[in-house]
């Protein structure tokens, strides 16, 4: 049997985002289609509108379009600006109405603004250590990419493993 190629993929994108050592943690809306109540990390998807409205940086090509799409998601979202943006893991699924996403996990630095939660995406918010994080009914995946966070913040890199 011959297995065909899908190319065109939901592209996502979400921020740890880190403030005086503590990370935000979100909790879906339960009305979100997918995974309703449960604490993620602020992010969303890229929209073709994330570059093809602004010029271009090179003569074929619009660089930073994934950082700018997060902060944008962030800014929607939770009502707070970021900085130093880095890569952490990312992670592929298929949802159950057929629809592949990718997913980029970043590491990011609080800068500004007051958490303002968009009630339609997140009804609850918290600042958590990685310990009282454990407290919380994450989104599968979502602390072991915090242990990544952490470790990546003293310097040491690896690739996403279950904690």
């Amino acid at each position: 049997m011959e297995t065909i190629n899908q190319y065109l993929h939901e592209v996502a994108i979400t921020a740890i985002i880190i403030k005086d050592g503590k990370y935000l943690i979100t909790r879906r809306s339960p009305n979100k289609k997918r995974f309703p109540g449960l604490w993620t990390v602020p992010g969303g998807k890229m929209e073709t509108n994330d570059y093809l409205q602004l010029p271009k940086d090179t003569e074929h090509y619009w660089y930073n379009v994934l950082e700018r799409t997060l902060r944008r998601e962030v800014k929607e979202e939770v009502g707070i600006d970021i900085n130093h943006i880095e890569y952490v893991t990312s992670l592929a699924t298929v949802h159950a109405d057929g629809s592949p996403s990718l997913v980029i996990s970043c590491l990011a630095d609080y800068v500004s603004g007051e958490v303002g939660l968009q009630i339609e995406e997140n009804d609850q918010f918290a600042w958590v250590s990685l310990e009282e994080a454990k407290n919380y009914q994450l989104l599968d995946g979502i602390y072991d990419e915090l242990v990544m966070a952490e470790h990546q913040k003293n310097g040491q890199k690896h690739e996403w493993q279950r904690s």
